[in-house]
């Protein structure tokens, strides 16, 4: 990829509604366009966050606005559009980011290139039972789930299906950044469905049959025409939380199968834009079971570059300004790690025979760091400060700072 071939006039905008400063896949965005020579502007919730600081980005705007209120997002987008001063392309993050353009985005168009998927669908794919319920309806095979009204409908659930379960937020871009809550986690035995119940009384809590096979994960960006141009497969190695987390070791693999199965779905639906999808293989039918579906850009993007340097924010950029989206060939085994999740994720792997000699040799043999760059030094610097800050300060902390109503501009070093 040069930067010839990109409309390096038309800035983009990495948004983040998500109070969440170890945002990995923010900064990759930052990075993968700055690189081009494509001005960015990003969107923090603090100026000290690890992404904020690189040096790719060309403005930084300090300001974290309550998802729910449309308002006060709408207008604070509006006076960031109306001092880039021009055309920009807007790429969501989060959850709550692409649910707000899907419903509300009809007003920016005039000042953000974003792409128009049917304005309900993203609400619907992000919601964990209004994805159960769609998977049922369109016959795509995923776990067992049920929306529980009671600690004993829980239980009885969990006597049909078996321990271990997965406890899922239904809405998880609400749920979990008002209450703290893990959007996901494993659930073991009836005490801990019990803990899990309580813990998560005020919200409505899916639980899912967990299936046990390897992880798998679809990365795409679809055009107009709900065409996925491109599309990655990867697996993973290793997940935070085990088994029910984020992506900490991922690699690019081939699977036309599962190439296949995910294009077909999202063409079925319509989709436009970035995605995410998380599968599950289940050996006892053979079937690839879907999980999760992620309406916008997947933490663990930048794993899939191809030889013509495309990822799914460079696809969208170049078909958001009208650009032809270049067709390089897959760079299978190429690998992702986030270093400051994956240790805490082999901790928990020793149990299925990860040994010390074993992990390291994967640390070795990465071929894409989260948030290490040499030609970008700050975020990981700043990273390692976070980290340390929350394992020093988590039994201390109190309610979090009041949130900015209006983006404020501060420069970037460049």
């Amino acid at each position: 990829m040069t930067t010839a071939q990109l409309d390096t006039t038309t800035p983009a905008v990495i948004l983040k509604l998500d109070r969440n400063v170890m945002h990995h896949g923010g900064l990759g965005a930052i990075r993968s366009l700055g690189r081009l020579g494509v001005p960015v502007h990003g969107v923090h919730e603090d100026g000290w966050a690890p992404a904020a600081r690189s040096r790719y980005l060309h403005d930084r705007w300090i300001w974290q606005p309550p998802a729910e209120d449309v308002e006060q997002v709408r207008d604070g987008l509006v006076g960031l559009a109306e001092r880039i001063g021009r055309p920009a392309v807007l790429i969501p993050t989060d959850d709550a980011g692409a649910i707000f353009l899907a419903e509300h985005g009809a007003e920016l168009r005039q000042w953000f290139l974003f792409p128009d998927p049917p304005s309900d669908l993203p609400r619907q794919l992000a919601g964990k039972y209004t994805l159960y319920q769609l998977c049922r309806q369109l016959g795509v095979p995923c776990p067992a789930a049920a929306l529980t009204g009671s600690l004993l409908e829980a239980q009885r659930f969990a006597d049909q299906v078996g321990f271990p379960l997965v406890a899922k937020l239904a809405t998880p871009w609400r749920s979990a950044s008002a209450t703290g809550l893990r959007s996901t986690s494993v659930v073991h035995t009836r005490a801990e469905l019990a803990d899990t119940w309580r813990t998560c009384a005020d919200q409505e809590l899916m639980l899912q049959e967990y299936v046990q096979g390897q992880d798998y994960f679809f990365h795409g960006y679809c055009d107009t025409q709900s065409r996925c141009r491109p599309g990655f497969v990867g697996i993973k190695e290793r997940s935070y939380p085990a088994h029910a987390g984020l992506t900490s070791l991922g690699r690019w693999v081939d699977n036309p199968q599962l190439h296949r199965q995910a294009t077909a779905l999202l063409t079925r639906l319509g989709f436009r834009g970035i995605v995410d999808l998380d599968y599950r293989f289940d050996p006892r039918d053979g079937q690839y079971k879907l999980l999760d579906f992620n309406p916008r850009l997947g933490a663990q993007f930048r794993l899939f570059s191809d030889t013509a340097g495309v990822d799914v924010v460079v696809a969208a950029h170049l078909d958001l300004t009208g650009r032809a989206v270049p067709q390089g060939s897959p760079r299978v085994g190429r690998s992702f790690l986030v270093e400051n999740y994956d240790p805490i994720a082999a901790l928990a792997y020793r149990r299925c025979g990860l040994d010390f000699r074993s992990w390291v040799r994967s640390l070795r043999g990465a071929d894409e760091l989260a948030w290490f760059a040499k030609d970008d030094l700050a975020p990981f610097g700043l990273m390692c400060l976070w980290m340390g800050w929350r394992a020093m300060t988590r039994p201390l902390r109190g309610a979090p700072r009041p949130v900015t109503t209006q983006p404020a501009a501060r420069k970037a070093r460049i």
